[in-house]
């Protein structure tokens, strides 16, 4: 497994300021998206990519059902992980990237859009390490939808995406 910190030469020289904050509007809790983003910072790339794949794929049963069978799906997930093996471009796994996101665009509902955006920030995980906790707060802003106003639902929803990065730790080796 490779061990590198970040594929991406940017990511790699930048000095990183924790914890960041949200880069969208959500109800969360705090205390625990900061939990996850230490966590995150300990994972090589490759698992964290291998994580934020992971923790995204449930959410695609809240894709607009004619989107949850797209074809764009399978291919963003077999190009992410040709990209965590070393056998394809960061070029190839952005233009996946942008491919997965079109599902977003393409939903009618909200909650399809945010279940769209979940994945495809995982698929761009495999480019910059940033867009995993990005991912995680997309899955937030799903729980958001769907249980509006409830903090029980959103701190077990981040308690179950920490377990699973702790869990993806201590994979490390």
């Amino acid at each position: 497994m490779d061990q590198t910190y970040s594929w991406n030469t940017h990511e790699q020289l930048t000095e990183k300021q924790l914890p960041t904050a949200p880069k969208i509007k959500i109800l969360d809790d705090p205390q625990l998206r900061i939990q996850l983003e230490a966590t995150l910072e300990l994972l090589p790339h490759a698992l964290l990519a291998e994580w934020t794949i992971h923790q995204a794929l449930p959410y695609l049963r809240y894709l607009d059902v004619p989107l949850q069978k797209d074809p764009r799906i399978n291919k963003a997930i077999e190009t992410l992980n040709r990209r965590i093996k070393g056998e394809c471009s960061a070029h190839e796994l952005r233009q996946a990237g942008f491919a997965a996101n079109q599902l977003a665009q393409e939903s009618s509902s909200e909650l399809s859009k945010y279940a769209g955006r979940v994945f495809a920030q995982a698929i761009a995980t495999g480019h910059m390490r940033g867009h995993a906790l990005v991912s995680a707060d997309y899955g937030i802003k799903v729980i958001n939808r769907l249980f509006p106003k409830d903090s029980l639902q959103v701190r077990q929803q981040r308690e179950m995406q920490l377990a699973s990065a702790r869990h993806f730790l201590t994979r490390k080796k």
